[in-house]
């Protein structure tokens, strides 16, 4: 099929738009060969597309030789346009099928193919991300993605609808946005910069001029974790409040994340079918647990963390079965906190800092930041970083920038706790790490 046929060939339908209603009706599919069969008085093949499959049906006595002999030719997972006639049958998939009039090839797929993308055959992980084409024609695949996609509308609904304006910050950096993470270095012209590990420094100063803000984009680190829910490139959702504490931030999170749910829950019921998850909404407000109190709660535990660490993932782990899905862990030590958190007034060694956690998984962190330049200079030096290389910053804070709160939360960690999905691998389309770099 030539270009200039396609172009006069035009999908009328998706599979999932037919129904026994159009029965009689003329249509043209357009997708990928799924099971093929020869009964011999009778040939058909599943065909399948973004939004679900539709069987196909020639029988011999009815249909001509040469689409017949069209089928024969047809690989799995080759791409084409099918032209035929709505026909209602209760035995058929759905209780309807299409008799085919025309079947024109648009690219046959060579076989055999690396993975069967029906998913009968088992594929591991890596053997999928290879091959993430074929991979991501799986339905259990694609409703991850069909989930993700709707979160992102739901986010920019609500946050739009809570007078954010979404921004979009330099992701090329001149230097680190905190103290202790990795940092990829790039070749920018005659000087080296670097990839942003997090729009922080960006928000902060656009509270200054308009008030509250949002971006949803990549960022970078360079720490060399092999788990399964680490990542060097992830997708962050991240907001700042201007006038804004972070019992502001905390409250907004906590209902974007209960509406995400909800909304999930009520509209991705067909996805979170094929993936086999039942979503039970967090009710709000979500438990606070200050960080002191989940230290005392691990003492009567085997896992014992002392006072002024961060918690490991063995600490995590038990904690999310201590309290359960959606909660806070609030008052962090200061000395183990970015820069940019509030001490507390009244006892500084804690912050204005929390983390939300769904069970052992840690999806965001935020809290009240440093508005004025003499305790942020303070701070960079504590944590050993040099006020100067910071300049492009800090002289932000002589121009009167308010006093502000915010939060960063893993969108790709929320589509694992949304799915079930136990690999973050499996949120990303082409997900990178220390290992792969391709596709």
């Amino acid at each position: 099929m030539t270009l200039d046929d396609l172009g006069k060939w035009r999908r009328t339908h998706l599979s999932t738009d037919i129904t026994p209603e159009l029965a009689g009706s003329e249509v043209i599919l357009m997708g990928w060969v799924g099971d093929r069969r020869d009964l011999g008085g009778l040939k058909f093949f599943i065909l399948h597309d973004s939004e679900g499959t539709i069987q196909i049906t020639a029988p011999t006595a009815k249909v001509e030789a040469k689409v017949l002999s069209k089928i024969d030719t047809l690989t799995a997972e080759s791409a084409v346009a099918v032209k035929g006639r709505v026909a209602a049958v209760k035995q058929a998939p759905r209780g309807v099928e299409v008799i085919p009039a025309e079947i024109k090839a648009l690219n046959i797929a060579t076989t055999p193919l690396p993975l069967d993308p029906s998913g009968r055959v088992k594929a591991d992980l890596d053997t999928r991300l290879d091959a993430r084409l074929l991979d991501l024609r799986n339905p259990r695949q694609q409703s991850i993605f069909k989930i993700k996609n709707r979160t992102l509308q739901i986010v920019r609904e609500y946050l739009i609808s809570q007078n954010f304006m979404e921004v979009n910050t330099p992701k090329i950096v001149a230097t680190a946005t905190e103290s202790g993470a990795a940092l990829f270095p790039i070749s920018y012209f005659e000087r080296e910069a670097f990839l942003s590990q997090s729009p922080q420094l960006y928000k902060e100063v656009l509270t200054g001029c308009f008030d509250r803000i949002f971006e949803i984009g990549p960022i970078f680190r360079a720490e060399e974790h092999d788990t399964t829910r680490h990542l060097n490139e992830v997708m962050s959702i991240d907001i700042e409040a201007a006038f804004a504490t972070q019992d502001d931030v905390l409250e907004i999170l906590e209902n974007l994340i209960a509406r995400v749910f909800d909304h999930i829950k009520r509209e991705c019921s067909d996805e979170l079918k094929i993936l086999n998850r039942e979503l039970k909404v967090p009710k709000i407000p979500f438990p606070r647990v200050r960080y002191d109190d989940a230290i005392k709660m691990l003492d009567g535990t085997e896992v014992k963390v002392p006072w002024g660490e961060d918690l490991p993932t063995s600490a995590d782990r038990k904690l999310g079965e201590l309290i359960g899905g959606a909660y806070f862990v609030t008052d962090w030590p200061t000395a183990i906190k970015p820069f940019y958190i509030m001490p507390r007034e009244d006892e500084p060694k804690l912050s204005y800092a929390f983390d939300l956690m769904y069970e052992e998984l840690e999806l965001a962190s935020g809290g009240t930041r440093v508005h004025q330049e003499e305790l942020l200079i303070k701070q960079l030096k504590q944590r050993g970083l040099n006020p100067e290389n910071f300049e492009s910053h800090v002289k932000n804070f002589r121009y009167g920038l308010p006093p502000h709160a915010g939060w960063g939360l893993g969108l790709d960690r929320l589509i694992m706790v949304l799915t079930g999905t136990e690999n973050i691998r499996e949120t990303v389309l082409f997900p990178r790490d220390r290992k792969r770099l391709t596709p």
